[in-house]
């Protein structure tokens, strides 16, 4: 198979893939814990927290820490998530057993989350993705949540456009989650300079790479990485 017909091969199941009928998206195996995940309507939350939560651990234990947290809390709206102090995230993701490999640094990230939404985004997570933004816009805003880096950003921006059918503007900035790889690939392609780092190289194509990437407030940060690049 050559060059073009590889391209137009992955070209047509990525089409397909987003112009396929939304459906139940299967992020656990246990029915509860999906359609909490997909309640985006009600729980986005649930949603945030566990893109979150998906760092060195298998992808169906990090996704099914929200429906754990529904259990021991007896639902899982913000209401009930704001009242929590850091201790009691800890002790929920400590007992009965570790919801995570990492339960000291992910308890902070999580209580962390959860005061992002309720502040930055008064409550509603699905702020981050209302009103049609740019994917750039999307994948910035997941970056800005404690512990979220440039891979997990752009699976949640992907996972929101192409099984929620959430709308962009475009997706420009949701086509890979750079790595390692990634990064030594497109070093050797000159699409990027050798030495990039991951975080480097994902910034630059994430807010440069479209000119539809609007930002609504003035963002300090974000200039400073722009006039670095």
């Amino acid at each position: 198979m050559n060059e073009k017909a590889i391209r137009d091969r992955l070209v047509e199941h990525g089409q397909k893939l987003f112009n396929s009928p939304k459906q139940l998206n299967t992020f656990t195996k246990i029915r509860e814990a999906d359609e909490l995940l997909n309640d985006l309507d009600k729980h986005p939350h649930a949603f945030v927290l566990a893109c979150v939560m998906d760092r060195q651990v298998k992808a169906e234990r990090a996704w099914i820490i929200p429906y754990r947290f529904s259990q021991q809390l007896g639902g899982f709206s913000m209401e009930r998530l704001n009242k929590l102090s850091l201790p009691e995230v800890s002790d929920i993701m400590s007992h009965p057993e570790p919801l995570h490999r990492f339960v000291e640094n992910m308890s902070k990230a999580f209580h962390s989350a959860i005061q992002r939404i309720s502040h930055q985004f008064a409550g509603d997570a699905s702020q981050i993705w209302q009103g049609k933004p740019s994917s750039a816009e999307v994948v910035y805003r997941f970056l800005e949540f404690d512990g979220v880096g440039p891979k997990i950003a752009t699976m949640a921006a992907n996972i929101l456009a192409r099984e929620f059918k959430v709308p962009f503007t475009d997706h420009f900035s949701i086509d890979i989650s750079a790595d390692i790889h990634i990064r030594r690939v497109f070093g050797r392609l000159g699409l990027s300079s050798p030495d990039a780092s991951v975080v480097r190289f994902v910034l630059k194509e994430v807010l440069r790479r479209s000119e539809n990437c609007h930002f609504r407030t003035r963002d300090p940060w974000r200039e400073m990485v722009l006039t670095s690049l």
